[in-house]
C-alpha cells in the first residue's frame, strides 16, 4: 500500500507513463498495420483492446482472488460505461471520430451481444449460484471471438510492398513497449487513487464504479485521445469496442471462476450498462462523425451518472 504522502507524486508519474505509452502504441500499431496490410481496426480491437485491458484484469481478478467481488464486479461495469462516455466522448472532443460500416456491422454488434449476455447470465445466476457454468460459458465466447478476429485478419488483409523486417519489428516493439507503459502507469494511477479515496473514507462500490472504474480506462482515454488527434479513428474506437468486449467475456469469466460476483445483487447496474450501449447506436452512425457536440452530450450524460452513483447508491 502506497503512503498518503506519496499518492499524489505516484498520480503524476502514472499519467506521464499513460501518455508516453499510449502514444508510443498507437504510432506503433497504425505502422504495424500498414505494414502487415491488416486494417489497424482489427489490430486495435485485438491488440490494442487487450493491451487496454490488462488493468481491468489486474484489478477485477486480483479483487476476487481476494474474495472482494464489490470491486470485481463494479471496477468492470463501471470501466465499459466510461469507455464508452467518458472515453469516446473525450476523445470525439479533440477530433470528431470518423465511424466505419465495420464498426456498426461487426465491432459494434458483438459488443452489444457481450453486454445483453452479461445481463442475462446475471438475471439468471450464471455469474452466481452457477458461476463455474458462466464463468466456462463467457471464455468460450471469449475465444469464438478471438478466432473469430484472426480469420477477419487474415480474409482483410492485402497485398504490401515487401517491408524491411527490421523496421516492421520496431513498430512490433513499439506496441509492446507502449502496452507496457500504458499498463504500469494505469497501476500507479489506481494504486494512488484508491489510497486517496480511502483515506476520504470512499465506500467500497462506489469506489469501484467511479474512481478504480476511472482510472482501469484511463489507458483507453490516454490511447484513444491520442489516436483521435492523430486522426487514427479506427484505433479511436477499436480501442474501446474491443475493450469492453475483453472486460465482460475474458475478465469477468475468469473472475467467475473464484468467487459468486453477486451480480444478481446489482443487476440494475448491469441494466444501465446494457441501456448506455443501445444509446451508442445512434451516435454511432455509418458514414458519420461522432461529432464534438455528440462528445459533450456523453460527457454530460457521463457525470450525471457518477453524480448519481454517488448520491443514490
Amino acid at each position: 500500500m502506497i503512503p498518503i504522502i506519496l499518492a499524489l507524486p505516484v498520480f503524476i508519474v502514472g499519467v506521464f507513463l499513460l501518455w508516453k505509452g499510449s502514444d508510443i502504441l498507437v504510432e506503433g500499431t497504425s505502422k504495424t498495420a500498414i505494414h502487415l496490410g491488416v486494417s489497424s481496426l482489427i489490430i486495435s480491437v485485438i491488440i490494442v483492446g487487450f493491451g487496454t485491458s490488462a488493468p481491468e484484469f489486474a484489478i477485477s481478478v486480483g479483487a476476487a482472488i481476494q474474495n472482494n467481488s464489490d470491486i470485481s464486479l463494479g471496477n468492470i461495469v463501471g470501466s465499459c460505461i466510461a469507455n464508452l462516455f467518458l472515453v469516446l466522448g473525450i476523445a470525439s472532443i479533440i477530433r470528431p471520430i470518423n465511424i466505419k460500416k465495420n464498426v456498426i456491422r461487426r465491432e459494434f454488434l458483438i459488443m452489444l451481444g457481450a453486454t445483453l449476455i452479461l445481463f442475462i447470465s446475471a438475471y439468471f445466476g450464471l455469474l452466481d449460484e452457477y458461476r463455474w457454468f458462466g464463468g466456462i460459458i463467457f471464455l468460450i465466447f471469449f475465444v469464438i471471438f478471438v478466432i473469430f478476429f484472426i480469420m477477419c485478419a487474415k480474409n482483410e488483409r492485402v497485398k504490401q510492398k515487401e517491408v524491411a523486417f527490421n523496421k516492421t519489428r520496431k513498430h512490433i516493439i513499439f506496441i509492446v513497449l507502449g502496452i507496457i507503459g500504458v499498463i504500469a502507469g494505469a497501476w500507479l494511477l489506481i494504486e494512488s487513487a484508491v489510497v486517496i479515496a480511502d483515506f476520504l473514507g470512499i465506500p467500497t462500490f462506489v469506489i469501484a464504479l467511479s474512481l478504480v472504474a476511472v482510472g482501469t480506462s484511463v489507458p483507453e482515454l490516454v490511447v484513444s485521445s491520442m489516436a483521435s488527434y492523430k486522426k487514427e479513428s479506427d484505433i479511436a474506437v477499436g480501442n474501446v469496442l474491443g475493450s469492453n468486449v475483453f472486460n465482460i467475456l475474458l475478465i469477468l469469466g475468469f473472475a467467475a471462476l473464484f468467487i459468486p460476483l453477486k451480480a444478481t445483487i446489482y443487476v440494475d447496474h448491469l441494466l444501465i450498462l446494457l441501456g448506455v450501449t443501445i444509446f451508442m447506436f445512434p451516435i454511432l452512425d455509418i458514414g458519420k462523425l461522432i461529432s464534438r457536440k455528440k462528445g459533450i452530450i456523453m460527457l454530460i450524460i457521463y457525470f450525471i451518472y457518477l453524480w448519481y452513483i454517488f448520491f443514490y447508491l
